[in-house]
């Protein structure tokens, strides 16, 4: 399974934000490489050090989904780069 990373494309990408404003602001601007995705059932993800992030994620990307009528399934976890805890969330479909 082939997933497109988002990530890696932002100085943010590797922040750990303060507040829950912030987190969400970040999170709802990634909408439009999500959606570009989206419309052509691309299996897209997301990797980030910050858990809220991810949690964010988990609840916009089905809304944003739903939006363009299509049906995601997320998934998430969480990997170690570098000592470091990495968490992230992407989508597949049910073919």
């Amino acid at each position: 399974m082939e997933i497109h990373w988002v990530n890696g494309q932002y100085r943010e990408d590797n922040r750990i934000f303060d507040s829950p404003f912030e987190v969400y602001e970040w999170t709802d601007s990634l909408y439009q490489d999500f959606s570009n995705h989206f419309l052509r059932e691309e299996n897209v993800g997301y990797a980030s050090p910050d858990v809220k992030v991810i949690d964010c994620l988990t609840e916009l990307i089905p809304q944003w989904a739903g939006y363009i009528n299509v049906v995601v399934i997320l998934h998430r976890d969480v990997i170690e780069v570098d000592g470091k805890y990495v968490y992230r969330v992407w989508t597949s479909y049910s073919r």
